[in-house]
């Protein structure tokens, strides 16, 4: 069964930064491509950073990009988003995902727990 566990969220001030992780759990994660997702209150899930299964390209949403890294060691078979430069609107629950590199499509049929960004003075 293929398990991923996010975690690396946390309060933060507007314009400072957090890295998130995510890990695999039962596979190997560098066959895999993975994305980013955000979901905020009362908002849809949105995709925000999608990683190939190299991590030889990325793709970022305009929101995000100049703020973001995302990146793997699949030697610890996991991938992080460095966030830099926070805002309020950053504010979500994160999630991450097995997805289809071409589109960031998600291709998981349920979401783990994600982890809690929020960005507040």
């Amino acid at each position: 069964q293929l398990q991923l566990v996010e975690s690396g969220g946390g309060l933060v001030q507007p314009g400072g930064s957090l890295r998130l992780s995510c890990a695999a759990s039962g596979f190997t994660l560098d066959d895999y491509a993975i994305g980013w997702f955000r979901q905020a209150p009362g908002k849809e899930r949105e995709g925000v950073s999608c990683i190939s299964s190299s991590g030889g390209s990325t793709k970022y949403t305009d929101s995000v990009k100049g703020r973001f890294t995302i990146s793997r060691d699949n030697a610890k078979n996991t991938v992080y988003l460095q966030m830099n430069s926070l805002k309020p609107e950053d504010t979500a629950i994160y999630y991450c995902a097995v997805i289809r590199f071409r589109g960031c499509v998600s291709l998981m049929t349920s979401w783990g727990q994600g982890t809690q960004v929020t960005v507040s003075s």
